[in-house]
């Protein structure tokens, strides 16, 4: 891949990462539950879900699937019906009683916050129709498939990372004060259980 190519990659990613979106509200409620640190569990998740788009897309499994409405709207309104769990379980999550330092006395499990970032991200149709616009602008046929590919996930998944960990983690960061108390803690619930039903919402109506 050319180098000039690649920062074109690079800007992309970029700007398709800081979009507002499920990732990134799912990031930032881990962030407020579970610390700074831990949350980059839930991140790792949603990469992997990232990186299995990426092979679903490559391997022509993606024209499939876009192409058959069936298909689309299936994991279309599992996706949404998936957030909108999510929303509800925070609306009516308890507040936690939370000792002082980065992390509340009740910790999510790891393997919790992966596997719930993993769903959030592989669960969106519009991630692998997406893909399949995105994709081709950076791949050249006439040169080596694989290479490419390994560098654009490469790219897009460090992007992410960054952009998800330094950018929506660390910005939660802002609202830490309110986890302190059992009010700011609905508070947040409140906020982050609408994030996850609205976007829900969208994703079904879209």
């Amino acid at each position: 891949m050319q180098f000039s190519l690649w920062l074109a990659l690079v800007g992309a990613g970029a700007m398709i990462s800081l979009t507002p979106g499920a990732g990134a509200i799912n990031t930032m409620s881990n962030a407020l539950t579970s610390g700074f640190r831990r949350s980059f569990w839930g991140i790792l998740g949603q990469q992997v879900a990232l990186v299995i788009h990426v092979i679903v897309v490559a391997a022509g499994v993606g024209i499939i699937v876009s192409s058959s409405p069936f298909l689309f709207l299936l994991i279309r309104y599992v996706g949404a019906a998936y957030l909108v769990y999510l929303g509800i379980r925070k609306l009516l999550a308890k507040a936690e009683t939370a000792d002082a330092g980065d992390v509340p006395a009740a910790v999510e499990h790891g393997f919790s916050m992966f596997r719930r970032g993993l769903w959030v991200n592989l669960l969106n149709p519009k991630a692998i129709v997406f893909f399949l616009a995105f994709m081709p602008q950076f791949i050249r046929p006439s040169e080596p498939l694989l290479a490419q590919y390994v560098i654009l996930t490469a790219t897009v998944v460090v992007i992410d990372i960054i952009v998800m960990w330094f950018v929506f983690a660390a910005g939660a960061k802002q609202l830490k004060h309110l986890t302190t108390s059992e009010r700011g803690q609905l508070i947040l619930n409140r906020i982050f259980g609408i994030l996850f039903i609205g976007v829900g919402v969208a994703l079904a109506l879209a």
